[in-house]
């Protein structure tokens, strides 16, 4: 097995040998053992407790649907180690400076320093960015393959996010990877959809040109349907991925909704970006309070109308749409109505559409998956002028290809379809949703498909615990206020031009600086204390380090919180409350019989060596 900058590839055999040997370390005390937060000190970690820690105090990777290493790449940004930064990206994500600008950012909402009192979350998707943009050299960066040749084939109809994200993992994993792409470029969404003011297209081919390097192949022009039947390419290959995306959009059963200057968003969108002569009216509605919604308004400002306004059903706070969109569109001169439902088009087909009718609606219970819904608030109907209707509802996947495996696609469990060497990744399978999680979705299914091949789990995710000397943080970098991205004045914003501009590498080092570094844990050996106090005479936060009577636990041995000691009679031990914790290291600096340790934990993606 060669060395790999994708998978964490110290051996497997050193990760058995680890456990072996626990016998040869210091004896422990069985009520020791429990007190530590971990299940060893250093090594490998692979224990209910171990996973449990890395969830809770690294929220903002367990919030990433890719579980990209945050708190490891912002480390190395703020110290100005960039390529580095960039590669634990491309090792998790995939696409870093793809998703430095278009990410959803599931990350920032659980990042601590947006917990209440502690400011803002860090710009974890700005700083991702910085990363790629200042890198030395223009060269794409190939990873290692992981295994040898293993002789089995894989076909990916769709080269899109997930489909690429699979084809990538599969190739590292010693698989020889075709991916079929019905238009003339692959890339999915991210060529086809998001407008290059985004988006520029360089660093997306960029990107999809590393994947090639590791040994992809990819076909464009290829319409399995049309140039191929899935039932050829099934008898192709040892194992086919379904990644063809959600292209069909959704359509408005609606009065007049056949009426001319009524366009699907996608398509529009798609037209634009391809550079043909889309024509659009001085007064654009759009319909819709997706990325597409936002992107086709853009657009249509872009080529030359002159008022354009956004409807949308619900509240803007459920709009599912990157931060900061509905603020950019503003700025443009974009108006946007939410609470709008649409209940005709007005118009005749000689003349077309002329305007639309619309109702209010007012925030209805909250629905199963958490999203609120809509009811329609009577007698409040209104009446709005439009020469041109861009419907941008959703997007749906299209079926008419399968044939034969219709039905074993539609019966698809964890990745795998009813019958025998067929998978389904990303939006194929989920719907529509966001290019990080069909990344994460398309390494879901490249691992199902690995096993399928082999026969054999040759992945799994561990935890990591090594020493570590210092974080380098300090009390004062918890008020650097989050740093704005810049953009480029409204005047200059044009179809080719990105608006957004980055942060410069004096900003993005600032920015990182304020991360907490919550891979990083202080604990106290109670055996070794002399309980002095001193680390509770200088710690920075009121609840970071506490007197404990007891420390509570489930019954899989994981600490779920503490007693709290209320007397000299029931102070048992000291505990560092991870969650309260700065990493800041003044506790340590302050004892005097260094029982405070200091380790840095990582979840790791490791290769079995067979």
């Amino acid at each position: 097995m060669s060395a790999s900058s994708t998978y964490s590839n110290e051996y497997y055999a050193r990760y058995q040998a680890l456990k072996r040997n626990t016998g040869k370390t210091p004896k422990v005390s069985p009520d020791r053992l429990r007190q530590n937060a971990l299940s060893a000190s250093e090594g490998w970690l692979d224990q209910p407790k171990d996973f449990d820690w890395l969830e809770k105090n690294i929220p903002c990777q367990a919030a990433c649907p890719a579980g990209t290493d945050i708190p490891g790449y912002l480390d190395a940004i703020a110290q100005g180690r960039y390529e580095e930064a960039y590669r634990i990206n491309l090792r998790d994500n995939v696409f870093p400076a793809v998703l430095g600008r278009v990410c959803t950012r599931p990350c920032e909402p659980a990042c601590r320093h947006g917990w209440e009192g502690l400011g803002e979350p860090v710009a974890i998707c700005f700083s991702k960015r910085s990363a790629a943009d200042f890198m030395q050299g223009d060269e794409p960066i190939v990873l290692d393959p992981v295994f040898p040749p293993s002789g089995k084939k894989v076909i990916v109809i769709g080269a899109g996010a997930a489909g690429l994200a699979a084809a990538r993992e599969l190739a590292l994993l010693g698989h020889a990877v075709t991916v079929l792409e019905q238009h003339d470029e692959p890339g999915g969404m991210m060529i086809q959809g998001i407008p290059e003011f985004r988006l520029p297209r360089a660093w997306v081919r960029r990107e999809i040109e590393q994947i090639r390097r590791v040994g992809v192949h990819i076909e464009c022009g290829v319409v399995v349907g049309r140039d191929r039947t899935l039932s050829d390419v099934m008898t192709a290959a040892d194992a086919v991925i379904l990644a063809a995306g959600t292209m069909t959009p959704v359509r408005l059963d609606l009065p007049g909704a056949d009426l001319p200057g009524i366009q699907a968003g996608l398509t529009f969108l798609q037209q634009a970006n391809r550079g043909e002569n889309v024509q659009v009216g001085k007064r654009v509605a759009v319909i819709g309070g997706g990325f597409t919604a936002v992107d086709c308004a853009r657009m249509a400002r872009r080529l030359g109308a002159s008022e354009v306004t956004v409807y949308y059903r619900r509240t803007e706070k459920e709009m599912y749409i990157t931060p900061g969109e509905v603020e950019e569109m503003r700025h443009e001169g974009i108006a946007f109505v939410p609470q709008s439902l649409p209940e005709a088009f007005i118009g005749d087909n000689t003349s077309g559409v002329s305007g639309l009718r619309l109702v209010r609606t007012e925030p209805g219970p909250v629905e199963a998956g958490g999203r609120r819904s809509f009811v329609v608030a009577p007698n409040r109907a209104f009446t709005v002028e439009a020469d041109t209707v861009l419907l941008a509802i959703g997007q749906q996947r299209d079926e008419h290809w399968l044939g034969e495996f219709k039905h074993a696609v539609a019966a698809c469990q964890n990745h795998a379809a009813s019958t025998a060497r067929l998978f389904v990744a990303g939006d194929y399978l989920n719907g529509a949703g966001s290019l990080i999680d069909a990344v994460a979705s398309g390494k879901s299914c490249a691992r199902i498909v690995d096993v399928f091949l082999t026969g054999e789990h040759r992945v799994r995710d561990l935890g990591w615990v090594e020493p570590a000397a210092a974080t380098g943080r300090t009390r004062d970098m918890d008020d650097i206020p989050r740093q704005p991205m810049p953009a480029l004045p409204v005047a200059d914003r044009a179809m080719h031009a990105e608006v957004e501009s980055g942060f410069s590498g004096e900003t993005a080092q600032t920015e990182t600086r304020r991360c907490y570094l919550c891979h990083y844990k202080y604990e106290i050996d109670n055996d070794l204390c002399i309980y002095c106090d001193r680390c509770l005479k200088v710690k920075p936060v009121e609840g970071c380090i506490v007197k404990v009577k007891n420390l509570l636990y489930d019954e899989a041995g994981r600490i779920t919180g503490y007693e709290p000691s209320t007397s000299s009679k029931d102070y048992n031990m000291l505990y560092i409350d991870q969650s309260q914790c700065i990493r800041c290291g003044a506790c340590r600096d302050v004892c005097p019989v260094e029982c405070i340790s200091l380790q840095k934990v990582s979840k790791r993606t490791v290769c079995v060596a067979t």
